[in-house]
């Protein structure tokens, strides 16, 4: 398989296991070091001086996750329904810093709550490092086409 194949499968993998709520495996899919980012506003700016709509770690991620399974997460009761489509995947850098390979893609979820659909796109920058067990994410960047409008409801993750 190509390196472009091997990393559209795993996107693919990650989205299907976010829209299934399957955060155990979706989590195991995480570097111990990584960052989960969607910036608020602007698409670049620093993060530890500017509000993000998230900006997780390892441990924010545990935290969010253990949240959404245990009941937690009260803004998502009852839980919403999403789907992610996937696309426009490409390999921009196939040998980035200690082994890792950075890729774009653009995604479309749909979100349906309380009987409102809610849609968000997004450009999308994947740091990806390769474990003895295959792919990981070390760094997801997710660039919301209205990040910079008034969003709703975000618990779910995207």
């Amino acid at each position: 398989m190509t390196l472009l194949g091997e990393v559209t499968e795993f996107l693919f993998l990650e989205a299907e296991l976010a829209d299934a709520n399957a955060y155990d495996e979706w989590l195991a899919l995480w570097d111990d070091q990584c960052t989960y980012w969607v910036p608020c506003n602007l698409d670049d700016y620093d993060p530890a001086k500017h509000v993000s709509i998230i900006y997780d770690d390892r441990a924010r991620l545990e935290e969010r996750c253990f949240r959404l399974t245990t009941g937690g997460a009260h803004s998502q009761e009852p839980r919403s329904k999403v789907s992610r489509v996937v696309g426009n995947i490409r390999v921009v850098n196939p040998n980035g810093e200690d082994g890792t390979v950075e890729v774009t893609a653009r995604t479309i979820m749909v979100e349906l709550r309380l009987g409102r659909k809610s849609l968000y796109a997004a450009r999308c920058h994947y740091t990806l490092w390769r474990s003895s067990s295959g792919f990981k994410l070390r760094r997801k960047k997710v660039m919301l086409l209205d990040a910079d409008e008034r969003l709703g409801n975000m618990t779910f993750l995207i």
